[in-house]
């Protein structure tokens, strides 16, 4: 039963039909739980005691910090099955990651930068996780860089997922950052194994809304340029045009 499920994820007929079905219920689960945590986190929660009005900042900060990471995975993963067992569609998948990633990446950076001009006294600082968190933006763009280099579709391929896959070693080094080295971020308060969250639960559920539902808009951002991915691969294909006159 799983293998034949396994087996239908790689038909591209079978995955551009279910994209285009799911895609519409993640464009709406994302948009209720993101719109609950904007006004649970910008409004409705209390200001931070010592960081004041200036930690609601969070909100946007923390879900597009690990939304970097859990993209990388999902693109590593990805990269990995196709490379194994050379299934085109997760191929499709892997290259439609590489810009969001660049992009919650940025938006992480961008984020921490603004709230730490007024909590550190700088915009920027060589501290070990935002090192690393910049190198991960360069991975994604020199793994977008790489696949508009090569013509050659299933060269790309190969060569992306090879990179992808020895890139993934970044994750747990920015994960652990803060534990190995000497580091201005705070340790983990919320995804911690073995304690529960240390922030109070008018804080904690607007902000596990804004994550929620950014899982929910990158999967609905995913879906459709997957569509497109395979669009653009199997052009030539009888379904795509089956699918277009439908």
């Amino acid at each position: 039963m799983a293998w034949t499920w396994f087996h239908k994820l790689g038909s591209p007929p079978y995955v551009f039909r279910l994209a285009e079905t799911l895609t519409p219920w993640f464009w709406w689960i994302s948009a209720v739980l993101i719109g609950y945590g904007l006004i649970g986190g910008l409004v409705i929660s209390p200001a931070d005691y010592q960081q004041g009005e200036g930690y609601r900042i969070l909100y946007v900060h923390a879900p597009t910090a690990w939304m970097s990471l859990q993209v990388y995975v999902v693109m590593a993963v990805a990269s990995a099955v196709g490379l194994i067992w050379r299934i085109k569609v997760a191929h499709a998948a892997a290259a439609s990651c590489g810009s969001m990633g660049a992009t919650f990446t940025a938006c992480a950076l961008a984020t921490g930068s603004l709230w730490g001009g007024p909590m550190w006294g700088t915009y920027w600082e060589w501290d070990p996780r935002i090192i690393f968190e910049l190198v991960l933006l360069f991975q994604f763009l020199g793994y977008v860089g790489l696949r508009a280099a090569i013509d050659d579709k299933q060269r790309a391929d190969r060569i992306c997922a090879v990179l992808a896959i020895v890139g993934v070693v970044n994750i747990p080094i920015i994960h652990y950052s803060v534990e190995w080295w000497n580091s201005l971020h705070q340790t983990a308060s919320v995804m911690k194994l073995g304690s529960k969250p240390t922030m109070p639960m008018s804080m904690l559920m607007p902000l596990m809304s804004m994550f929620l539902g950014y899982v929910a808009l990158f999967g609905a951002l995913l879906l459709t340029r997957l569509r497109a991915e395979l669009l653009s691969r199997e052009r030539s294909a009888s379904w795509i045009r089956e699918a277009v006159h439908a």
